[in-house]
């Protein structure tokens, strides 16, 4: 199903509005997301007092609601009603675009149940931006927070490691020290860029190769967007078969082509083609 929004500058419809706002600096806002906020109703965010200074700023008068993940679930129904009633609501995060890595999700998720319109307001987001900076491949998958537990981050660390892809995800200042052995554990060889300040005045871009990384002295002040590299395959050098692929080798080699068994094989493994082929051949010979 394509839905296309019919949006006017003039005349808003009634429905939520999902509204990006500054990472840092208080200029970083369009103009589409000020008039968005003057003519919503009211006006969700994380917390009121940071919100505030930015409202104050462009003289934007809406109610508040306070919405975080402490909340936000008790609040759908309310807003929800809010919205069936013909109000327009913005959602807004403490920075950036609205519901990745913050409250928001849920109330998007109801909002599609009960067929209530959302509007995109396109603007500031701290993965791009870290992306767009980093000098590393553009294909990434975005993490959003690890786990708080050390055996669920190290197993999904681990997970990660396997992906080729740039990996971008955003850590706390308390908790960067605790995750940097992790990363030197499972991401050897690649580099990382430590974004700390986005657009702020102490904004800072630190880059480093993982091998050399080391703790932080002092724990450092505003939340990391962190982005590691793309991982390094090199051609020039191929493993050899172990048992497991020779055993998937030989339920396959009945059933599928050795051109088929040869690229289904190199998807997960950097054996050569030559390697694989050659033992196609033996398994064939030997039948």
């Amino acid at each position: 199903m394509i839905i296309k929004t019919q949006f006017h500058s003039k005349e808003y419809q009634n429905g939520l509005y999902l509204v990006s706002t500054p990472l840092g600096n208080l200029k970083d806002i369009t103009f589409r997301a000020i008039e968005a906020l003057e003519k919503s109703d009211y006006i969700l965010c994380e917390d009121t007092r940071v919100s505030k200074k930015l409202l104050d700023k462009y003289q934007i008068n809406s109610k508040l609601i306070s919405n975080h993940k402490f909340n936000e679930k008790k609040n759908v129904s309310k807003i929800i009603e809010y919205l069936k009633s013909g109000k327009i609501i913005s959602l807004i995060s403490d920075a950036g675009t609205p519901s990745i890595s913050d409250p928001g999700s849920i109330l998007v998720k109801e909002c599609i149940n009960k067929n209530i319109k959302i509007f995109p307001i396109p603007g500031p987001s701290a993965v791009s931006t870290a992306v767009s900076i980093c000098g590393f491949s553009d294909k990434f998958l975005f993490c959003g927070f690890f786990p708080e537990k050390k055996t669920h981050l190290s197993t999904e660390l681990q997970k990660l490691s396997k992906i080729e892809n740039t990996l971008v995800f955003f850590v706390s200042p308390k908790k960067i020290n605790k995750i940097i052995p992790e990363i030197k554990k499972n991401f050897a060889g690649r580099k990382i860029v430590f974004c700390r300040e986005i657009t702020k005045i102490f904004e800072e871009f630190i880059r480093k190769d993982i091998n050399e990384l080391d703790f932080f002295e002092k724990e450092p002040k505003g939340e990391f967007t962190v982005v590691i590299s793309e991982k390094k395959i090199d051609k020039n050098s191929s493993q050899k078969l172990n048992e497991s692929d020779k055993n998937i080798i030989k339920k396959m080699i009945n059933k599928f082509s050795t051109k088929e068994i040869t690229n289904i094989l190199r998807q997960n493994t950097n054996v050569s083609k030559k390697e694989i082929y050659k033992y196609c051949l033996e398994l064939k010979n030997e039948n």
